[in-house]
C-alpha cells in the first residue's frame, strides 16, 4: 500500500452521486448524522449535542485529510450539492496494507441502493488507487442493514484475531474484503 497523499482531493462520482470535500456549509446536515442517539449507540460514538461539535468535527477532518491520515467524503446527487451523508476510509495501516472503511447515510436516504453505489466506488479507490489489500468494516451486530450491505458487497465475517478500534463496543462484527487477484 502506498503512502497516501490527498493533497489534491480526490472528489469521485458514481451514476447518480458524487462524493466531494466536506465544507463548512454541510455542518447542519453532519450535526444531523452525528446528533441521532441510536446511531451513535451503534458506533460507539457520543452522540452530538450542539452544531458546534459538528463545525469542529469539519475542521478535524480537513486536518485529518491535510495530514494524509484519512480520506472523507460528502455523498450528496450529481444534480445537488445537498449532503445526504459521508463514507471514509480511515484507519490506515502501511505495514498491513489495511484500511478500514466508515459510512452512515441521512435515514430518509437508507435502504434506496445508495451506499451500495458509493461503497463500490470508494472500494475501487481503495484497492485501486491507495493499493489497500483488504478493506475492513465493523458494523453493529444489531444493525442488520449495514451487514448485509457488506456481504452483498463480498465481505466476509473475519476472524477473531481483528479488532476495531473500539473494542469496547459490545456487539461489534469485523468484516473484511481482500483485493481481487
Amino acid at each position: 500500500m502506498r503512502q497516501p497523499d490527498f493533497s489534491v482531493f480526490p472528489a469521485l462520482t458514481t451514476s447518480r452521486f458524487v462524493l466531494r470535500k466536506l465544507s463548512l456549509d454541510d455542518a447542519a446536515v453532519i450535526y444531523q448524522l452525528r446528533s441521532d442517539i441510536e446511531v451513535a449507540r451503534l458506533t460507539g460514538k457520543k452522540p452530538f449535542t450542539s452544531l458546534d461539535e459538528a463545525f469542529t468535527y469539519i475542521n478535524r477532518i480537513e486536518n485529518l485529510i491535510n495530514a494524509n491520515e484519512c480520506i472523507f467524503w460528502g455523498i450528496a446527487y450529481q444534480d445537488t450539492e445537498a449532503l445526504i451523508g459521508a463514507i471514509c476510509l480511515w484507519n490506515f495501516d502501511l505495514p498491513e496494507e489495511t484500511v478500514e472503511v466508515g459510512y452512515e447515510l441521512l435515514p430518509q436516504f437508507q435502504n434506496k441502493g445508495i451506499m451500495a453505489e458509493v461503497l463500490s466506488c470508494v472500494v475501487a479507490y481503495g484497492f485501486d488507487t491507495m493499493g489497500a489489500k483488504a478493506i475492513m468494516a465493523f458494523p453493529s451486530s444489531e444493525n442488520p442493514g449495514s451487514v448485509k450491505l457488506l456481504e452483498k458487497k463480498g465481505f466476509k465475517q473475519a476472524p477473531d484475531h481483528y479488532k476495531h478500534t473500539h473494542a469496547d463496543v459490545a456487539g461489534m462484527l469485523t468484516y473484511i474484503l481482500s483485493a481481487p487477484t
